[in-house]
């Protein structure tokens, strides 16, 4: 299991920061990410992967003024 901004998700081996996003339908613009405290770069979203146990943050960025 990992964690999800909170809530319980089910892992897998192999599971990319781009699956997880895609499983919460998080299809934001400017998303980023955070696995266990450290930056994902957007560009590595499809190739970075999770471990089990992960506590993973999404925080869609906003722009405003």
């Amino acid at each position: 299991m990992i964690s999800v901004n909170g809530e319980s998700m089910k892992w897998h081996p192999g599971m990319t920061v781009r699956e997880i996003l895609d499983a919460k339908h998080y299809t934001f613009p400017m998303i980023a990410v955070w696995i266990n405290g450290t930056p994902v770069p957007r560009d590595r979203f499809d190739e970075t992967e999770v471990p089990d146990g992960a506590n993973v943050q999404a925080v869609h960025m906003i722009g405003g003024g």
